[in-house]
């Protein structure tokens, strides 16, 4: 029986590329579709809520459709994918926009990078944190099948998660200081970096999170 995979439509701009990712690691026994239809959402089999923009925004669009309580519950009963601010949206607070609210599902919050500073020889360490970078694999998980320790993935973003349980942290990376690139729990699995920009790698996870029975 063919699975459904459904990508929360709230109004991002990279929900294409996410979509044609997915299409290409998916074989005949999954759909992936696209939508904002709460009904859909919530029969799916598997939820993957990519994202990008400003926290403030994105929580006010969330609330507006009525998506806050949906996605709890999606994350309660079946496998659930954050890509970037689909992983900051899932703390409690973000220094984003004045300080906004997030959904409170892993305790932390999201803080804003320090300010750009140089290294020994020069080099000067930019915001946003744009490029590829390494993942350091902190816990076992499916998701990491086949994916080297240390491998680099693909990063844009200016505020960074930082959860308050250590076993919360899947993957770590260091850009002016260390910061949780994955974070997993129970039936969720989240990314800063995005796996559907980041070649290899990347396409391996996506697939890994269509296998994942958790």
């Amino acid at each position: 029986m063919m699975e459904s995979v459904v990508i929360l439509d709230y109004g991002s701009g990279n929900l294409h590329s996410v979509a044609k990712a997915l299409e290409y690691v998916a074989d005949a026994e999954y759909r992936v579709t696209v939508s904002d239809d709460n009904a859909e959402i919530m029969a799916a089999d598997r939820i993957v809520f990519p994202g990008q923009g400003a926290m403030g925004q994105c929580m006010q669009t969330l609330i507006s459709k009525g998506f806050s309580g949906l996605l709890k519950e999606c994350i309660r009963t079946k496998p659930f994918l954050g890509i970037c601010m689909g992983l900051q949206t899932l703390m409690d607070f973000s220094e984003e926009d004045g300080g906004v609210k997030g959904l409170g599902v892993i305790p932390g919050k999201v803080l804003k990078f320090p300010a750009a500073a140089q290294t020994e020889n020069g080099a000067v360490y930019k915001i946003p944190h744009m490029g590829w970078n390494n993942v350091r694999q902190i816990t076992p998980h499916p998701l990491w099948k086949g994916i080297k320790p240390g491998e680099r993935f693909y990063f844009v973003h200016s505020y960074y998660a930082q959860p308050d349980r250590r076993d919360d942290c899947a993957g770590i990376t260091n850009y002016l200081i260390d910061f949780a690139s994955a974070t997993a729990c129970d039936n969720l699995f989240a990314t800063q970096f995005h796996p559907e920009k980041s070649q290899r790698a990347g396409l391996t996870l996506l697939r890994n999170f269509l296998d994942w029975r958790p």
